[in-house]
């Protein structure tokens, strides 16, 4: 029996699905949710819902939500922990609980589609495939084996988050990723697929970018920056990759207070460097943060500096922040003894 038609009676026993993205869902995790809702559908669930946590701010996610019509919801740790009998929990794009979730880490999980690098992943069903570009193009493959219908709105949706999730083809891309955009092609909607490319830009993340480049520092092939504060989460993403194309950059990291967290964003095209990985040594004991070779993340709580948050002014903190993320990032990266703007602050952050 293949993994398709395993999951497609996993889900014909089944009263209703929850699908949970991760926090702050990108294309790749919508489009993945979508799909296997569709699915599910076509497996005779009719209660079908589509959760998230955080925000959906950046311009292209709030693009993809309103041009696909997709009906999301907040979730509530609840609605997943007192489920009624037969109730389906499934994730895409991430694979444990309360790891870029907020689902308690004793929820059980009948359904697990990623391909991040993760471990321990406990699900009745599972199919994690690290060595592939994007979900979307492994729910592409299931949609495709089970003959559910590619119309307009599910093929673009695919497409457009196996190429945003590859940069247009040209980071992280296997050939799966080549075969599902063949199978999506000839449904895919063209003029949706770029509107949703180039969406309006606010000038809050054009302010946050520039700030960014303002604040680089270079180190060999390195570049490492911070925004400050923002609330433009989602500008820490963009300014990492502009950043990154920079010439003789082959790293890229930007770094910002976004609410109570820091948050990292990095880029590379290093071989020598599986960023992912870097990032998750460097701030494993304070925060937590990891990813893929070319692209990775994380997330460190302000709580670490709880005598600024409390007293300090707001520059103070972003100095501190600033100097203490940059000197560990430095270090942990073998770049150098100190950073340009190290100085008195905090030994972790």
């Amino acid at each position: 029996m293949s993994n398709a038609t395993t999951l497609y009676d996993l889900l014909s026993g089944g009263g209703e699905l929850s699908i949970v993205c991760h926090n702050n869902p990108d294309p790749d995790c919508l489009a993945s949710a979508l799909a296997l809702g569709r699915i599910a559908a076509d497996a005779g669930i009719d209660e079908r819902r589509i959760l998230y946590s955080g925000d959906i701010s950046h311009q292209q996610n709030r693009a993809f939500v309103n041009l696909l019509e997709m009906d999301l919801k907040q979730f509530d740790p609840e609605s997943v922990r007192d489920r009624p009998e037969g109730t389906l929990v499934a994730f895409v794009d991430h694979s444990v609980p309360g790891v870029n979730n907020e689902v308690p880490e004793d929820v059980p999980i009948d359904i697990v589609m990623d391909h991040h690098p993760a471990e321990d992943i406990d699900a009745r069903f599972v199919d994690h495939r690290e060595s592939v570009g994007a979900t979307a193009t492994i729910l592409t493959e299931y949609v495709r084996e089970l003959d559910v219908e590619f119309d307009e709105i599910l093929a673009t949706g695919l497409l457009f988050a196996i190429r945003r999730e590859t940069l247009g083809f040209l980071r992280g891309v296997t050939p799966h990723e080549y075969g599902a955009a063949q199978t999506l092609h000839d449904y895919a909607d063209g003029d949706m697929l770029r509107r949703l490319s180039t969406p309006a830009v606010s000038g809050a993340t054009v302010d946050a970018i520039a700030d960014a480049v303002d604040n680089r520092i270079v180190r060999g092939s390195v570049l490492i920056s911070h925004v400050g504060r923002t609330n433009e989460r989602d500008a820490l993403p963009q300014a990492a990759d502009y950043l990154a194309t920079l010439e003789g950059v082959e790293t890229a990291i930007v770094f910002g207070i976004v609410g109570d967290e820091i948050e990292l964003s990095a880029r590379s095209t290093d071989s020598r460097v599986h960023i992912g990985n870097a990032l998750h040594d460097i701030f494993e004991d304070v925060g937590s943060a990891g990813g893929h070779r070319e692209m990775a993340g994380g997330q460190i709580p302000l709580g670490v500096f709880a005598d600024l948050t409390a007293s300090g002014t707001d520059a103070e903190l972003v100095g501190i922040v600033a100097r203490v993320v940059t000197n560990r990032l430095v270090a942990g990266l073998h770049l150098g003894e100190e950073s340009p703007e190290s100085g008195s602050g905090p030994d972790a952050a």
